[in-house]
């Protein structure tokens, strides 16, 4: 749990503070030390109070904003709270950085890294390109900028150990792969892999949106170059693992698979927001929720649900700068709102109809859409 700290520069009374800080407490387990230095300084306030006992009335509308805005964030942060069977699973990951051994090595240590990583070194290229690769300049300032956004992996480390215990909760024959970070040269077609026993992330991918290594690579992709898209990114590569690809062609059947997929990284990551897992932004994001009724209607009244046409893959499903309605708003609206539909219509059937994960996974598209009786919200 996250906490944004708060500073209070108004002259605060006593007993709003002593509610505000009742309200934390009640709330979080201000024992945890790996969070205490997150937390509002309980007995600081309290002296700060005891000598401001009154109050501004000229400040009351600030004090009531700040006290409503901070009870807010207290409520979000804590609506979400792991099961403790999925808690208490053992998940103790350990991520090797190859790429900080290869950034720190030189042509002398080529033999050593081949011995101790012998997974990331094909037979069938020459000592010759990994000699060019620790000797090229332009990858040794790469590898300099993503030690520099990467100088450690703890917090990622305990986010992904977390998302394999929730992996492993729901399918037990899940097993932990050997975590190893890597550069890629920006190939963000391969974010993350998953092979066998292994779990491989580019780092270079997820050095900030307005890093200078991405100038001239599309905004939309950009977008999700970002360290909040480490995690969803893995939960998609395993929950692609998971899902079958449907036989039939239709749209609803491609709506209703990618809508598994992102239904998956809901059970996954519960405490991940929604646009992280689909890739909005949270303007995005809003946007699709303030539009669904009217994207609904549009697949229905154009008669899209039942076709086969390529074409609806490239408008509706696929990532890119917006979707294609072919209306004035298109350069409004984000891309993938088919797969936005479809994640609604599985949870609406989940709701509806609790099965199991497995059970969803092989369920066709016609049966989930029937059984839903889907509704978009108005």
């Amino acid at each position: 749990m996250r906490f944004h700290r708060f500073i209070l520069n108004i002259i605060v009374p006593k007993h709003f503070i002593f509610k505000l800080l009742e309200k934390i407490k009640n709330q979080e387990n201000l024992n945890n030390e790996k969070h205490k230095s997150s937390y509002l300084n309980y007995n600081s306030i309290c002296t700060f109070a005891n000598k401001n006992k009154s109050l501004n009335l000229g400040m009351k509308t600030k004090l009531t904003s700040l006290i409503i805005l901070l009870f807010i964030v207290v409520s979000c942060n804590t609506d979400c709270t792991v099961n403790k069977d999925i808690s208490n699973i053992p998940m103790d990951v350990e991520v090797v950085r190859f790429d900080k051994a290869f950034a720190e090595a030189t042509t002398e240590d080529l033999p050593q890294l081949k011995t101790a990583f012998p997974e990331l070194f094909s037979s069938r290229v020459p000592d010759s390109i990994w000699v060019n690769k620790i000797n090229d300049t332009l990858q040794n300032e790469l590898e300099s900028e993503v030690i520099k956004t990467f100088p450690d992996f703890i917090e990622e480390t305990n986010d992904i150990s977390t998302l394999f215990k929730h992996i492993k909760y729901h399918f037990p024959e899940f097993k932990k792969p050997t975590v190893i970070t890597v550069t890629s040269d920006v190939d963000y077609r391969n974010k993350v892999i998953v092979a066998d026993r292994l779990l491989l992330i580019a780092l270079d991918n997820y050095l900030g949106t307005d890093h200078r290594f991405y100038v001239g690579i599309q905004e939309y992709l950009k977008d999700n170059f970002r360290k909040a898209q480490i995690v969803p990114n893995i939960a998609q590569e395993y929950a692609n693992q998971l899902v079958p690809r449907p036989t039939s062609r239709t749209f609803l059947a491609q709506m209703v698979y990618y809508g598994k997929l992102l239904y998956l990284q809901d059970v996954f990551l519960p405490c991940t927001n929604p646009n992280e897992k689909i890739g909005y932004s949270k303007e995005d994001y809003q946007w699709a929720l303030d539009n669904e009724e009217q994207i609904w209607r549009y697949f229905i009244e154009k008669e899209l649900i039942y076709k086969t046409s390529n074409k609806l893959q490239e408008r509706f499903i696929n990532e890119g700068p917006f979707s294609k309605f072919y209306l004035q708003l298109d350069a409004e609206s984000p891309s993938k709102l088919g797969q936005y539909i479809g994640w609604q219509i599985v949870k609406q059937y989940m709701d509806k109809h609790p099965v199991s994960l497995k059970k969803l996974l092989i369920t066709d598209a016609e049966t989930i859409f029937k059984t839903s009786k889907y509704k978009p919200k108005k």
